[in-house]
């Protein structure tokens, strides 16, 4: 690869989910090692050209993108390099997908202990694993502290172009801001991950309300599940908004698991019916959805296998069609303490139907604190919120779904909670500060670490204008 060649071409960038971030970037770096990655680097320093790490582009807040700049694409770093079956350890390049590692995983030879990851991201499986670090993601553990808690450690690209190598004991304070860094502090190359054994999990179903819904949690962990999440009716027309809900929790049992083809599950073309009733006939698509769902009750899942999902590209064709306009879902993740759950979400449905927000998609998870990140998310063990709602791609579809996510926000403060920072930039400059209280500490380390501003991206542009009082 020839880094500044490959730079000189022009090209337009979006994200997957939103369609909401089309970004004309200067070029796309593609390195296919760690050194040309160095390299990479090392030829941006001596032009003075700033540049952002891109992976899979699922991320919808512009922290991926660079307007004018170069994105350092990590899909050639996709190799497997190390396995210890000893102590459960997997060494990965950055680029290296879900799906990837849990075969070679599955298929290695020396892996007589069962040795698999312990969370990812749910409803969609083509991630990569840098791009997990970058975002500090979650799934729907019960028990779990976000994906820096998996990590042991990594290797790291400077603004010099050299590889650092960065722990909980050497180069900490580097570790801490990398992990939910969002590409900030430099490309992340390899990363060392802690594995758990599979288990074999039992699926356990039923319908409850909102406020109930954190005794149920409690007794289902006590009951010894690991994993969990509630789906709640999203219907604003309905009684039920926001408050009548799928519990499904996940508790470890004796056996191996069956094969998935034996299995009810809902395939492509089920998910795409059931997200096309999401937008035009909600209060079905939901009774559909709990139906499916209280039929699986008792099925077995391995206990990685079962974090896997369908996610279809491209599904708004169909639904584009149906409604007669352009648009996309956004999501946004709200946290409040466990105690004020039912309150947020009582709060939550006024909010969304003052605003006439149409969510298509919504879950409660749970989340522990996180110790290690600088730029921690996770402060509290939260109740986590996740609502997808649809946007029209016009100027007053936009400004309403902007208007519809700063109320859930507020409603979040409110209760003493917060939000996560990257879904989208629609959060003022008082939400931003009382969610996020380290984003001056945060943003100082990126100063001082990197006087030369080698990485940037839209998102962190907008931070700046945000925080600077210009926008």
């Amino acid at each position: 690869m020839h880094p500044t060649r490959a730079a000189t071409r022009r090209t337009i960038l979006n994200d997957i989910h939103s369609h909401l971030n089309a970004t004309e970037v200067a070029g796309v770096l593609t390195p296919a090692s760690v050194l040309e990655t160095c390299a990479a680097v090392r030829d941006c320093a001596r032009h003075g050209r700033p540049l952002i790490t891109v992976g899979t582009r699922h991320a919808m807040g512009g922290q991926q993108f660079l307007s004018d700049g170069l994105v350092l694409d990590t899909a050639g770093l996709d190799r497997i390099l190390d396995f210890d079956p000893v102590r459960g350890l997997v060494t990965v390049e950055a680029g290296v997908r879900w799906p990837a590692l849990l075969d070679w995983l599955a298929a290695h030879p020396d892996n007589h202990a069962g040795w698999t990851i312990r969370q990812k991201q749910t409803g969609a499986d083509q991630f990569s694993l840098g791009g997990a670090l970058a975002s500090n993601i979650h799934g729907r553990g019960l028990l779990f502290a976000p994906f820096v808690e998996d990590v042991e450690s990594i290797v790291l690209v400077d603004a010099d172009g050299r590889c650092v190598e960065a722990d909980r004991a050497n180069e900490s304070a580097l570790f801490a801001l990398v992990a939910g860094g969002y590409g900030l502090f430099g490309v992340v190359v390899r990363l060392r991950l802690r594995l758990e054994r599979r288990q074999t999990l039992r699926r356990e179903v039923r319908l409850c309300r909102s406020a109930d819904l954190m005794v149920a949690f409690d007794a289902a962990i006590a009951a010894g599940c690991r994993f969990g999440d509630f789906q709640f009716a999203i219907d604003p027309a309905h009684d039920d908004f926001l408050d009548l809900g799928v519990l499904s929790c996940y508790r470890p049992v004796s056996g191996p698991a069956p094969e998935a083809s034996t299995q009810k599950h809902l395939g492509p073309s089920d998910f795409a019916g059931l997200l096309l009733l999401a937008h035009t006939e909600p209060s079905r698509a939901f009774d559909a959805y709990a139906a499916f769902y209280l039929s699986t009750h008792g099925q077995r899942y391995a206990s990685d296998t079962q974090q896997t999902g369908v996610y279809l590209d491209g599904y708004h064709l169909a639904v584009d069609t149906a409604l007669g306009h352009r648009g996309s879902e956004m999501i946004t993740e709200l946290y409040v303490p466990r105690e004020r759950l039912a309150d947020f979400m009582a709060r939550a449905a006024d909010s969304l139907r003052r605003h006439r927000a149409r969510p298509i998609y919504g879950t409660v998870r749970l989340i522990e604190r996180d110790p290690t990140s600088l730029l921690a998310w996770a402060r509290e063990p939260w109740a986590c919120i996740v609502l997808n709602l649809h946007v029209h791609h016009d100027a007053d579809g936009i400004a309403a779904a902007a208007g519809a996510f700063r109320a859930l926000i507020d409603d979040a403060l409110a209760f003493g909670g917060s939000y996560y920072l990257t879904y989208h930039r629609w959060a003022t400059r008082e939400q931003l500060e009382a969610a996020h209280p380290r984003i001056h500490a945060f943003l100082a380390e990126k100063d001082a670490r990197d006087p030369a501003g080698r990485w940037d991206s839209d998102w962190h542009r907008h931070l700046r204008t945000l925080l600077e009082g210009r926008a």
